[in-house]
């Protein structure tokens, strides 16, 4: 693997267990850090540079779902004041 697509990928695997951290859910928080691990461990004797481009770009997408779905979660278990319990 060429240097910058090394860091390129420890880059994506950085950037996707921080933001996995944001889950407030215990479960969802455990399980998408177990699955990058496990995906990334398991893909890590990947020679072929274009298999190598395809599970980057699959990991970006992964990483956009992520952050979606950080913020869908966050923004659901705020409570506007006007309805919070007196």
């Amino acid at each position: 693997m060429a240097a910058s697509s090394r860091a390129q990928v420890l880059d994506l695997y950085r950037a996707m267990l921080r933001e996995s951290k944001h889950f407030s859910a215990y479960n969802y928080r455990t399980y998408a850090v177990r699955r990058i691990r496990d995906a990334f461990r398991e893909n890590k004797n990947v020679k072929d540079p274009i298999e190598i481009q395809a599970l980057v770009n699959k990991a970006k997408r992964d990483l956009g779902v992520i952050r979606r779905q950080v913020r869908r979660l966050h923004n659901k278990i705020i409570v506007p004041h006007s309805e919070r319990p007196m």
